[in-house]
């Protein structure tokens, strides 16, 4: 058997980050990093402030391993927990931190898990059709495939990959388990292209789409962040900051709106007389509009090019 390549993963804005996230250097401060991938951006914080503490979480047991190399120079300043970052405040309680200073979440699949054929992630290279970001998961995306009735399945394709023959997509995978069980990547790939075709010059190719939607279905991707950052408010302590990187519209969409939502005093609907919901607001936005990468990092580094950094400071 080959071995595997290493868990190499390189931070995307790491500058801005490091802009954003700002701590007084001779106090102790906590952060957790609540995908903390292979390292990357808490090593730099971790060299900035050399009284931080960090709790690390992260699903994949490749990324832990690969974070506790990179991280090994912080010695006891480091936790690496195996976890959800939706569970980052039970984790956190359960490490004994009952606040933190700093939450820093890069959500979404990473580099490494796209590189390696054997996770299944890219419809790129033909490999058994895996996608979990945690393996100690029963559900991988051809179990998904095989098992999901037909209209939740053209919801996922609709709404996570934001695919305009949704419906037609669905029918046709439900014929074509019937046939054959899908188990491959090549498997889906030959569902898009019998039903999508190639895209126009110009758009993502239509497998990109197919396989994002089913990876976010799997991986239950969208609801853990909307977990992830109602926990995030409830860890973080006032003047505290939360800093969260998305990679599309359907994760940047979920981040903006909590964001607006918790830095407003009033969500009543337009037009009553007086306010009755009686919300009120416990953020601050820090980022008035989405940060992006400079074009530097974006020659250095073609994937993030589609980053969305938003970062917002609880009062």
């Amino acid at each position: 058997m080959s071995q595997l390549p290493a868990f190499e993963h390189i931070p995307v804005l790491k500058d801005e980050v490091l802009q954003y996230l700002t701590f007084a250097e001779d106090h102790p401060v906590r952060l957790i990093d609540g995908t903390v991938g292979g390292g990357g951006h808490s090593a730099a914080l971790l060299e900035k402030y050399p009284k931080l503490e960090l709790l690390g979480i992260d699903r994949d047991d490749m990324a832990l391993n690969a974070a506790g190399k990179r991280l090994a120079f912080a010695g006891s300043r480091v936790r690496l927990v195996r976890g959800c970052y939706a569970d980052l405040a039970a984790i956190a309680v359960e490490n004994g931190w009952d606040q933190v200073d700093g939450i820093l979440l890069d959500i979404g699949v990473s580099s490494p898990q796209l590189d390696l054929p054997e996770r299944g992630f890219s419809w790129r290279n033909d490999a058994v059709l895996d996608m979990r970001m945690d393996r100690r998961s029963e559900l991988t995306a051809g179990r998904w495939l095989n098992r999901t009735g037909e209209a939740e399945m053209a919801r996922v394709f609709r709404e996570y990959g934001e695919i305009r023959r949704a419906g037609a997509l669905a029918k046709k995978a439900v014929e074509m388990r019937e046939n054959k069980p899908f188990a491959m990547t090549s498997d889906l790939v030959a569902l898009s292209d019998a039903v999508l075709g190639r895209a126009k010059p110009g758009h993502l190719p239509h497998p990109t789409l197919v396989f994002q939607a089913v990876r976010i279905a799997v991986n239950d991707e969208l609801r853990q962040l909307e977990s992830g950052l109602k926990s995030a408010l409830r860890m973080l302590v006032p003047g505290g900051r939360v800093a969260v990187i998305s990679f599309h519209s359907l994760e940047d969409r979920i981040v903006k709106n909590f964001f607006r939502k918790e830095s407003t005093a009033c969500i009543c609907p337009p037009g009553l007389p007086v306010c009755c919901c009686g919300h009120e607001a416990v953020l601050q936005t820090v980022t008035r509009h989405a940060v992006t990468a400079k074009e530097a990092e974006i020659a250095a580094n073609s994937r993030c090019a589609c980053a969305r950094l938003r970062v917002a400071e609880k009062l």
